[in-house]
């Protein structure tokens, strides 16, 4: 079986298909949703979702999260003494929904859909399959998150052509993208976006704005501070919208601090960020050729698109209210396993054709010149222009710039920037040109670029018929077999913890960072309690430590304000 699955920013999920439908896979607490943490202890303990997000506030120095805005990059994060780069981290979240899936279906999983942020260029996208490698996962697919969120939105079943607007604001990217639905034939048109954009950024404003209303300095905070108020902050946001204030309270040396938050006051705080969502709204219809006017639909995905600030946000730019039907965490998932049950050529699915679009410009560095025999080199070439629809060929004839030049260097780049430095650069191939005075030699450079972000280069020398080929695989960022096996020897000894312990281990967790936020009575009920359960653990009767377990959770629940 194929399953699906949304590597988000800050929860994942994992789907697989069914005959009613696509369907999430509960986690090994019972829960849909995974949130995207890591944490390593001392002795090598990993800790993945809830439980690792329960140690930040007591072990910040040993938790990574928000590590997908990372992929691609050299950045390593540092937990108790370890190193990782962001997608080991992912890996590690991967491993767990795959061992949930495993439990919960009783039967091995080897292969996954992937779902990725539209705008992820060739070395995110290639951090996120070797990501999947890493967990013992074979993804032969990745598909972007608005059109997942498409199809699990059952447009295909639509009996009228429909252009609609998949507005995606997850944890910590955004993504718009624009699909046209005709027949059977799912359409992207156009994406655009911000890997640096997302829903933390939102709690970030409500934080620094306590942090101005209160006058706490947030330098003389500790790590352990700043997790608490971020997390209290979270919960303000989530809170907040034009009918209410919220009173966001933070413990501060003892003393309880409260500042009283109008929603005026959040959105101007917050009118930076909302001009940021409205820019990759503009670039994506503009790349379409469409105006606000000619969207029949426009549908939300990811948590962040629940807060009341974005909504009123979007109903204003649009003057329309959105479609809402699905859950917003759980859409992209579902799609993800629909994508599957494609892949496995399901009878339920297989009438439907989708389309996808090349993300970013690909091209090639160029010399210009720039006025009558003055050059200048540096300059970016693009073949395959952004948003052209996948599969694709184009062809672009280059000349020799010297005299005599007896070779032609075609480095591939991708991105938007005039000046090829400015660009992702992935890799180049050569070829040899007879000699000759400059402009009489030509190559022709053809760029293939297919649905599964494969790139194949081929330069042809126009007077010989020379020919040399490159398919870029992201050299740069693939693991070969034996690469991924020894990455994965080298992070054996990490233990994942047992599912059986895992949900003892969370309540745990989150009885101390209850008791190191509570002061006096409170304090003293809490200690209570988790002595009652830490003392059922050590006599390891199954009944007692449930119904103690129970108890605990009840007291944590009230107290949890």
């Amino acid at each position: 079986m194929i399953v699906g699955i949304d590597l988000g920013t800050t929860n994942s999920l994992i789907a697989y298909f069914t005959e009613e439908g696509p369907k999430i896979i509960p986690n090994r607490l019972g829960k849909n949703l995974t949130p995207s943490v890591v944490s390593v202890d001392e002795e090598g303990n990993v800790y993945v979702g809830e439980t690792a997000r329960e140690r930040m506030s007591l072990y910040p120095d040993s938790v990574a999260m928000a590590f997908k805005r990372s992929m691609g990059t050299e950045r390593e994060y540092h937990l108790s003494g370890h190193r990782f780069k962001p997608e080991e981290l992912s890996s590690m979240v991967l491993r767990a929904l795959k061992e949930d899936a495993e439990s919960y279906l009783g039967e091995e999983i080897t292969e996954a859909v992937i779902s990725v942020p539209a705008y992820f260029d060739d070395k995110r996208r290639k951090a996120t399959k070797r990501a999947g490698e890493l967990a013992g996962l074979k993804v032969e697919r990745m598909i972007s998150e608005p059109t997942a969120a498409a199809v699990a939105y059952g447009l295909y079943d639509k009996t009228k052509d429909t252009r609609f607007l998949v507005f995606d604001l997850g944890g910590g990217t955004f993504d718009v993208s624009i699909l046209e639905l005709y027949h059977n034939i799912l359409e992207v048109r156009a994406v655009a976006g911000d890997n640096y954009l997302g829903g933390e950024d939102f709690t970030e404003v409500m934080m620094k704005l306590f942090l101005q209303k209160s006058g706490i300095q947030r330098q003389n905070l500790s790590e352990k501070d700043q997790v608490r108020l971020y997390r209290q902050a979270e919960k303000a946001k989530r809170a907040i919208s034009d009918k209410t204030e919220v009173t966001l309270s933070f413990l501060y040396r003892e003393e309880t601090k409260e500042e009283k938050i109008t929603y005026q006051e959040y959105e101007e705080a917050c009118e930076d960020l909302l001009m940021k969502i409205r820019e990759p709204v503009k670039r994506s219809l503009a790349d379409a050729g469409l105006k606000l006017s000619d969207i029949d639909e426009l549908l939300l995905i990811g948590g962040a698109t629940r807060l009341s600030i974005v909504r009123d946000f979007l109903i204003r730019l649009f003057r329309k209210f959105p479609d809402t039907k699905l859950n917003p965490d759980e859409t992209v998932a579902l799609g993800a396993a629909v994508q599957a049950a494609m892949k496995e050529r399901r009878e339920e699915v297989k009438e439907v054709i989708l389309t996808d679009v090349c993300s970013f410009t690909l091209g090639t560095e160029v010399v210009v010149e720039y006025e009558e025999g003055k050059f200048e080199d540096g300059r970016f070439c693009p073949i395959i222009e952004r948003n052209t629809v996948i599969p694709a060929s184009h062809t672009e004839r280059l000349y020799t710039v010297r005299d005599n030049q007896d070779k032609v260097r075609v480095r591939v780049l991708q991105g938007e920037s005039r000046f090829a430095r400015n660009n992702l650069y992935l890799g180049e191939v050569s070829v040899e040109v007879p000699k000759a005075p400059k402009g009489q030699e030509a190559v022709d450079v053809t760029y293939t670029y297919d649905i599964n972000s494969l790139l194949e280069v081929e330069v042809t020398v126009v007077s010989t018929g020379a020919k040399q080929k490159l398919i870029i695989k992201g050299a740069d960022n693939q693991m070969t077999e034996e690469e991924i096996a020894n990455r994965m020897e080298e992070l054996s000894y990490l233990k994942i913890q047992p599912r059986d312990y895992e949900e003892n281990r969370l309540v745990l967790l989150r009885a101390e960072r209850m008791y190191e936020e509570a002061l006096g009575d409170r304090r003293k009920k809490l200690d209570r309690y988790i002595t009652a359960f830490e003392a059922a653990l050590k006599r390891g009767d199954h009944d007692e430590i449930m119904d103690a377990r129970e108890e605990l959770n009840v007291i944590l629940e009230e107290e949890d304000d």
